[in-house]
């Protein structure tokens, strides 16, 4: 085979891979909606992310307005654009895990702290959710749908409003 040959050669099979692959999760996980995750790490202590994770005046300050309090099976509520979202307190490990349920439709959220000297790496999971074409009443919009939106929502609270107080 010429070089040319071997490069056309292993350009059409990468290409027969990939489109096969690519029908092969299309077809076989269309409902799938995966999880939302970000991992950041912030130049403060784990102390300092755990309060502002894991207090009602913390998590006021970059997520939303909340009845919050830290203990396993307590009930409390988020003040979302869409009224008050009734959560309940799935797990805490202070200072290093939190979850929580959150609404209605099944999602959970946790906060996963790991102290890195006097920085804190800290990973959000927002799972729980239905399937890609299941409306979700509230937001009346597909689960796929919310889940991008909340992904980017998510980008900008960790990213910058949740940095910015953890970090002065």
């Amino acid at each position: 085979m010429k070089p040319k040959g071997v490069i056309l050669f292993l350009y059409k099979t990468f290409w027969c891979y990939f489109l096969k692959r690519r029908m092969k999760i299309t077809m076989n996980d269309k409902s799938v909606v995966e999880d939302v995750k970000q991992t950041i790490i912030f130049n403060a202590p784990i102390q300092k992310v755990w309060d502002k994770v894991a207090t009602a005046e913390g998590l006021q300050q970059w997520f939303m307005p909340n009845d919050f309090q830290p203990q396993v099976g307590y009930e409390f509520h988020l003040q979302s654009p869409f009224g008050p979202s009734p959560c309940k307190v799935l797990e805490i490990d202070a200072p290093n895990y939190l979850s929580f349920s959150w609404d209605t439709d099944g999602w959970v959220v946790s906060f996963t702290l790991k102290e890195m000297g006097n920085r804190t790496e800290f990973t959000l999971i927002h799972s729980g959710w239905k399937e890609a074409e299941t409306l979700l009443e509230k937001a009346n919009e597909k689960s796929s749908v919310v889940r991008d939106r909340m992904s980017y929502g998510w980008i900008s609270l960790v990213n910058e409003k949740l940095r910015k107080i953890v970090e002065n």
